[in-house]
């Protein structure tokens, strides 16, 4: 999961895009990020109700669902293809 990725567009477009619940605007400061590496927090849009978007702070990256510890995701950015089937944590 070294995956990083590019979130191009800019405060004002992301504000137009999504029509926030109950006139929510999105966190201050916000910029357009051209490097985003997992355990770095990310500007995502999420709908957890069905009834409305909310703009969120979330850290991307992958925490197992049975670790006490969330730094224990860190070690799993390096996700191997050829070993994935055999590692507990991707069952």
């Amino acid at each position: 999961m070294c995956g990083r990725y590019s979130l191009a567009i800019g405060y004002d477009a992301i504000n137009d895009r999504f029509v926030f619940r109950g006139g929510v605007q999105l966190p201050m400061p916000f910029k357009p990020r051209f490097n985003i590496a997992p355990t770095q927090e990310v500007l995502t849009v999420v709908n957890p109700t069905g009834k409305g978007n909310e703009p969120r702070m979330m850290k991307w990256g992958l925490i197992p669902f049975w670790a006490k510890d969330p730094s224990i995701g860190n070690r799993m950015i390096n996700a191997r293809a050829e070993t994935i089937v055999e590692k507990p944590a991707f069952r």
